[in-house]
């Protein structure tokens, strides 16, 4: 598996308010962007593994609403998790 669950809990603990702390959208965000960049380098080697291109399709859309959410909320943490996560270029 390539996500193990301290893994998971080091990001948690660092995007979120705990370890415990799964359902923040700072911390799903984290995840998410996690998984995109692994499902990335997996699809640079299997070009044609289509079933992977959708998953990451949907994983972009789910982190982009995630990120509208934020942005509607409190603006002050959508720009702090972007600058962290290094999302915007």
């Amino acid at each position: 598996m390539y996500l193990d669950p301290k893994e998971k809990e080091a990001i948690f603990k660092k995007h979120g308010k705990n370890e415990k702390d799964t359902g923040s959208a700072e911390g799903q965000i984290a995840l998410f962007t996690y998984r995109i960049n692994y499902l990335t380098e997996h699809l640079k080697n299997n070009r044609k593994d289509f079933n992977t291109e959708r998953s990451l399709v949907k994983l972009v859309g789910k982190r982009r609403a995630l990120l509208d959410y934020l942005t509607k909320k409190d603006i002050l943490r959508y720009r702090a998790i972007v600058k962290e996560l290094g999302l915007r270029k």
